[in-house]
């Protein structure tokens, strides 16, 4: 009996956890385009901090993740600096990146819908941590 108990338990546990449609970063597409400013590391601690946010949107595959260049991303330092005044950040990176919606929908999505030019805004200071503060369409 409780062997049966157990294998229900953990065949419910299984649907649970196979059944959650997270969102996927795997195999996506980076265009690190050319920096003065930041290095491949730079911009690839900065792609893991919008990974990281992008997998907890459930259904959601993402394709594609570009730096949009360095005078775009000197020019939104005021920007980021509005967003959070507490802090006064030293450098801003932007990202713009394509991702499909669930086909569904889920809460926040047209579904089975490409995204395009998908902007991801991004500030640190004196080479520190990236701190995610803003994403959406610009």
């Amino acid at each position: 009996m409780i062997k049966r108990v157990i294998a229900v338990i953990l065949s419910l546990f299984f649907v649970m956890v196979c059944g959650c449609s997270k969102a996927s970063t795997n195999n996506i597409s980076v265009d690190y385009g050319s920096s003065e400013i930041y290095s491949q590391q730079d911009m690839d601690s900065a792609i893991k901090v919008i990974e990281n946010e992008f997998s907890s949107w459930d259904g959601c595959e993402l394709h594609s993740i570009s730096y949009v260049g360095d005078e775009i991303s000197k020019d939104n330092i005021g920007y980021v600096n509005e967003l959070r005044k507490d802090v006064g950040y030293d450098e801003c990176i932007v990202f713009e990146s394509s991702f499909h919606s669930p086909k569904n929908g889920g809460d926040a999505w047209t579904p089975d819908e490409e995204y395009t030019g998908w902007s991801w805004y991004l500030a640190r200071n004196a080479n520190g941590t990236w701190n995610l503060l803003t994403w959406g369409y610009a």
